[in-house]
């Protein structure tokens, strides 16, 4: 964004008045009071048939939802002003982030790949009140919301104290704008621990509509043997997608010592095995075809990949094999699937890959007979010996993010900070590395990172931690 005032911009109602009487025209009328009113008829009239307009059902409801919602609707009438000119792609605004939010709508909307954000827990040990600005004249209050002047009182006095309406009505507006800010394959991750998480889920549910991803567990240690029930050694991190099916997640990737074998000239390690797993998706009633038998000849290791039994009577719960009583007399060994329960059991791969991979099959005795493995080919140059003269491979290896961020304790922020001021300044900040673990999970070059509860700026020192890796991979030729 261009450091450069920001003003006279629509305010997100008129933009969707906009809209409507472009798509809905005639639904809309102003009255002598000059309020709007809905056209129910007509608007019904002009989408076809549907269910009656929805008054009741499941949900979040709490004191004071009403005039959250127009917090974040509301015109807004500041602007953003350079302290100095810079010509940094970054920018730190300083103010309120419920305006700051509204500012970088203009320039922004939809352009954020990644939110993380780090709100007040609403403790009895954080400072948190709610502090947004009601000094919109109570008569445009009272008409916008029909709230009577005692109702509109009660709710600025609930504000100030410490409870969950108060709470979720500080996070429903700026969760709101988070929302149009994100890219259509944007995510946002929320740390928050067990005092606010559920309330949180609820109005996350709503304002991301079923894009719910994961609940994360970040277990940040710290001790506690004074706790009177429970030590709090995790705090909960809520993930949900801007839309779900646009959303790519990167695999995380890890290094892993393997042990490598040679066989003629080529070199394996001992991969994953053929058979599969429990749940119904292993029983061979599933996948009828993919039962078949490995005929093995431990002295020759040859191995013959046959098809030895019905399909038909695949979905019998029975001894459906027939044994070729020829390959036996030659010393070869039948190699079925495990049994699944009840069921019988398949394999992962189809009878015409294991004889067009043969040479991919690995068989090994185990204590229940044999297991059927895979061999994974690694690179010549990869291989390495060491002084026992056995050798072995440092692998990439990549897989889905686990659900549970372990690993990083919650005291390395306190460090980090205290090392870089040499004084305590902010409680309980955020660990660099857990920040970078989630930028590293949800983004990649050229993409926006947002967090509007900047407070120690780990979100921003991750973000110029994971640049300058970046720089230093391309400096060493690695991508």
């Amino acid at each position: 964004m261009q450091n450069k005032e920001i003003c006279e911009e629509k305010s997100v109602n008129e933009k969707n008045l906009e809209v409507f009487n472009r798509y809905f025209p005639g639904c809309l009328s102003i009255e002598n009071d000059n309020q709007l009113t809905l056209d129910v008829g007509r608007l019904k009239a002009l989408l076809g048939d549907f269910s009656e307009i929805k008054e009741e059902g499941y949900g979040l409801d709490f004191v004071g939802k009403k005039i959250a919602l127009n917090q974040a609707f509301k015109k807004n009438h500041k602007i953003l002003k350079p302290l100095n000119e810079s010509t940094s792609k970054h920018i730190l605004i300083k103010g309120d982030n419920l305006d700051a939010l509204k500012i970088l709508k203009q320039s922004y909307s939809e352009k954020i790949k990644m939110i993380y954000i780090d709100p007040p827990y609403n403790t009895k040990n954080e400072n948190f009140i709610y502090g947004d600005d009601f000094s919109q004249s109570n008569e445009e209050v009272l008409k916008t919301l029909d709230y009577s002047k005692e109702k509109l009182d009660y709710i600025k006095n609930l504000f100030g104290s410490k409870c969950h309406s108060g709470w979720l009505s500080f996070m429903y507006p700026r969760l709101l704008l988070a929302r149009d800010l994100l890219k259509q394959d944007g995510v946002i991750f929320i740390s928050i621990d067990d005092n606010e998480a559920a309330q949180l889920k609820l109005l996350c549910d709503e304002i991301f509509d079923g894009n719910f991803l994961s609940s994360l567990t970040w277990l940040k240690g710290n001790a506690q043997n004074d706790a009177q029930y429970f030590q709090n050694n995790y705090e909960n991190i809520l993930v949900y997608a801007k839309h779900v099916e646009a959303l790519s997640l990167n695999r995380m990737t890890s290094k892993k010592e393997v042990k490598v074998f040679c066989e003629n000239d080529k070199y394996y390690y001992e991969g994953a095995g053929l058979s599969m797993g429990g749940g119904d998706g292993g029983n061979l009633e599933n996948r009828p075809n993919l039962g078949y038998t490995f005929y093995y000849n431990s002295m020759t290791k040859d191995i013959k990949p046959i098809m030895d039994y019905d399909k038909e009577d695949a979905k019998k719960h029975t001894d459906i094999y027939k044994d070729n009583i020829e390959l036996i007399e030659k010393g070869y060994v039948p190699i079925r699937p495990p049994k699944m329960g009840v069921g019988n059991g398949r394999w992962k791969w189809a009878l015409e890959k294991s004889l067009t991979e043969l040479d991919r099959i690995l068989i090994k005795k185990s204590k229940n007979g044999y297991s059927v493995l895979r061999k994974e080919w690694v690179d010549k140059n990869q291989v390495k010996q060491n002084e026992n003269g056995e050798f072995y491979a440092i692998l990439d290896k990549s897989s889905p993010a686990r659900n549970v961020i372990e690993n990083i304790g919650g005291g390395n922020g306190t460090k980090e900070v205290n090392d870089l001021f040499n004084q305590k300044i902010f409680n309980n900040p955020k660990p660099t590395k857990l920040i970078s673990r989630l930028i590293e999970l949800s983004t990649n070059e050229g993409d926006i990172i947002l967090d509007f509860f900047a407070g120690s700026g780990t979100t921003a020192h991750a973000v110029l931690e994971s640049n300058k890796s970046d720089y230093q991979k391309l400096s060493e030729g690695g991508g």
